[in-house]
């Protein structure tokens, strides 16, 4: 298991970003899904940067961890001290109505739900916990 602890501003976001591509590569993701697991990260990041500790700052703990078993799959655990929130209440958007007749927010987590094969959230010992996992697919 490896972790990251960078300060939640979106300046840091391509830290965050190429902290867990790294990881990706490592395990021997392909391309797209790599790209998938980072719009994801990118997305769950901003979320914190701009809403998880506002006006404070603070920091976000990301921990990456693979296992191989039957299928290789890797865990990323996103946690921070900021305002208790769990982004999986929120209803997801309607897509059937227009871009100017949706309500504001929720689809960046809506679009990180359907690029993951998991998320999972839990406040515990006063932190947010956002868990996704991905599973590699198998190479052709």
């Amino acid at each position: 298991m490896r972790e990251l602890e960078i300060g939640a501003e979106i300046e840091n976001m391509e830290k965050a970003r190429a902290y867990v591509t790294e990881q990706l590569e490592e395990a021997g993701f392909g391309p797209k899904q790599i790209m998938e697991v980072e719009l994801a990260v990118e997305e769950i990041f901003c979320n914190i940067a701009n809403y998880a500790y506002k006006p404070e700052k603070g920091d976000v703990l990301i921990r990456c961890e693979v296992t191989e078993t039957d299928k290789c799959r890797i865990t990323i655990a996103f946690i921070d001290g900021g305002i208790p929130y769990n982004p999986l209440e929120r209803s997801d958007p309607d897509l059937t109505l227009g871009a100017d007749e949706r309500k504001i927010g929720g689809l960046g987590i809506f679009l990180s739900k359907a690029l993951t094969d998991s998320m999972n959230y839990r406040y515990e010992n006063g932190k947010n916990i956002l868990v996704i996992t991905k599973e590699r697919a198998e190479k052709a």
